[in-house]
Formats: structure tokens, C-alpha cells, sequence
């Protein structure tokens, strides 16, 4: 598969692409840990002698597959990065994330290849807060999110939904447990083609966390390989019908190698046109919620109501 690809070089993100999304105060503090030896952000988020030069690289990966979309020379791409982004805030790294690689894409698009309208859709099992943060009162972005509920980082309930200026931007669909494949099924057709058909982006960056799996050890999605297949598909098929296809992936979570692994070789082959390979896991034994409720809900508050 990897000579199939167009390999982009990740290039370190300069200052002033971290400084659109993070305060100066926060990027002073990150690099001094790192330089001093290393440290911890919080009781999970470390750093080590290398992880600021390691997390520049990712955010600048990111923004080198952004130019390179945008500049056609690939119609889309998967930045496979770490460390993961979407946790990062403004003034604050946490969850594992340093630098909000998805954010920091985002306003490289918006400011230095004069994109008007940015979709980030965030499937990670985990509410990208960070993210949120970073947009939630900007127009020229809109930020939807699926993502267990109330679970790590306590964020993301359907009725934030951005503010100011950006109100109306910022989509949460918090999940029960085992939501599963046939709910992924119902979100995308009843909320995210819709809303995206409104929205109208001129690119589509995708925080692609495969921690949803259902046999990740630290989350409680229920989806399968199948399930992220049609997650796959349904953003291209978006990005083909609004954007001229133009389409980036970030890596967020996944926990489970076998699972990481068999995902990303599942993206990649979509992305190039493929069939998917063969799922050697298999679907989830996990019975599925009703969900209905949660939709209509979510339909309600953006307007969607009547389906469209």
C-alpha cells in the first residue's frame, strides 16, 4: 500500500501557525518542558525532551497535506501524526494532546490559502474540546462531533452549539454506549450529509480517531471496521459532491493495534478507491441502543428537524 501513495514530508509548523490557535504563554511553557527534560501537563499528558519538536512536525504534516489537497496535487490524504490534537487547547494541552494538529490545519487553510468555509468532522470517541474551544465563536468553521457522553472530557452535549458569531457552527452528537455501526449509519444520513450540504465547506478535515472500535481497551463505542468503512465512505462521497473532493485525515486515538492498524489500512484503500480488505476482527457482539430520541434532539437543535 505505501507505494501506492503520495508521500508528503512533514515540515516542524513555524510559530506563527502555532500562535493562530495557541497562546504565545502556552507554547513558551510546552517548549521549556520539553527542553528542561520533560514533564507532565496532567496526570496523563506527558512530555518528553523531544515531544515539542515531535508535535511541531505533526501540525506541520498536517498543514503540508492541507497545501498539497488544496493545491491538487492530491485529490485527499491521511496525515498519520502523533501526538493526537483534538484535547489541545488554547492555553492548555491535555488528554494526550500538545498541539491541536486539526486546529492548527484548519486556520493554515482559512489564512494562508484564503479557504472561506472549513468542515471538521471529529469521530474519535472522545469530545474533541479542544477543537470546539478554538472555533466555537468562528463562522468560517464548523466543528461536528460524535462521542460517548458523559464520558472523557465531560464536553460536548447537544445543546453547545458554539456562540456569536459562530452560533450554529458547532454540532455534538453525545452517545450512549455501544452506539454501534447502525447508529454511525443513522447519524451520518439524518445529521452530517445535511448539515454539510447547508454549510457548504471548501475543504473537509477529518479528526480520525479509531478509540470508537469496539474492542478499544479505553472506550465503549461499538463500532467495527465496517462501521469506520462507512464513515470513510460518506466523507468522500461528501467531499466529491461539495468540495471537489478535497479531503484530509488526522490521526486522533486508537488504542488497540490490531484495530489502529486494520483501520487505517481500511481509510487509505477507500481513499484511493478501493474495496476495503477483509475485516479480520469482525462486528461488535455488543447489543446497540435506540438512538432515536438523541437524533431528534440534535435534528431540533439545528434546525434539521424535517430532515433536511
Amino acid at each position: 500500500m505505501l507505494q501506492r501513495l503520495v508521500h508528503i514530508p512533514a515540515r516542524p509548523a513555524t510559530e506563527e501557525q502555532l500562535a493562530r490557535v495557541h497562546s504565545q504563554a502556552y507554547l513558551a511553557s510546552l517548549k521549556r518542558i520539553a527542553e528542561g527534560g520533560g514533564g507532565h501537563l496532567d496526570s496523563t499528558t506527558y512530555v518528553t525532551p523531544v515531544s515539542w519538536e515531535a508535535a511541531r512536525l505533526a501540525a506541520g504534516g498536517l498543514i503540508a497535506l492541507v497545501e498539497a489537497v488544496l493545491d491538487g496535487r492530491v485529490e485527499n490524504g491521511f496525515a498519520l501524526v502523533r501526538p493526537p490534537g483534538h484535547h489541545a487547547c488554547f492555553n492548555q494541552g491535555m488528554g494526550f494532546c500538545l498541539l491541536n494538529n486539526v486546529a492548527i490545519g484548519a486556520r493554515a487553510a482559512l489564512e494562508e490559502k484564503g479557504v472561506k468555509r472549513v468542515l471538521i468532522v471529529d469521530f474519535d470517541a472522545h469530545h474533541g474540546n479542544g477543537t470546539q474551544e478554538i472555533f466555537e465563536a468562528e463562522e468560517r468553521v464548523c466543528y461536528f462531533s460524535t462521542h460517548l457522553y458523559p464520558f472523557y472530557p465531560g464536553t460536548g452535549h447537544w445543546r453547545e452549539r458554539g456562540r456569536g458569531p459562530g452560533e450554529g457552527t458547532v454540532i455534538n452528537v453525545p452517545l450512549p454506549t455501544w452506539a454501534g455501526d447502525r447508529g454511525y449509519e443513522r447519524i451520518l444520513a439524518e445529521i452530517l450529509a445535511p448539515l454539510a450540504r447547508r454549510y457548504q465547506p471548501e475543504l473537509i478535515l477529518v479528526s480520525a480517531g479509531y478509540d470508537g472500535h469496539w474492542r478499544d481497551p479505553i472506550a465503549l463505542m461499538g463500532l467495527s471496521i465496517a462501521g469506520f468503512a462507512l464513515i470513510t465512505r460518506t466523507l468522500k462521497e461528501l467531499a466529491k459532491e461539495l468540495c471537489s473532493g478535497r479531503l484530509a485525515f488526522a490521526l486522533e486515538g486508537g488504542y488497540d493495534r490490531q484495530v489502529l492498524a486494520q483501520a487505517v489500512l481500511t481509510a487509505i484503500a477507500l481513499l484511493l478507491g478501493d474495496d476495503p480488505p477483509a475485516d479480520p476482527i469482525g462486528p461488535s457482539p455488543y447489543p446497540e441502543p435506540d438512538i432515536g430520541e438523541l437524533l431528534k434532539r440534535v435534528k431540533e437543535a439545528h434546525g434539521l428537524a424535517d430532515g433536511r
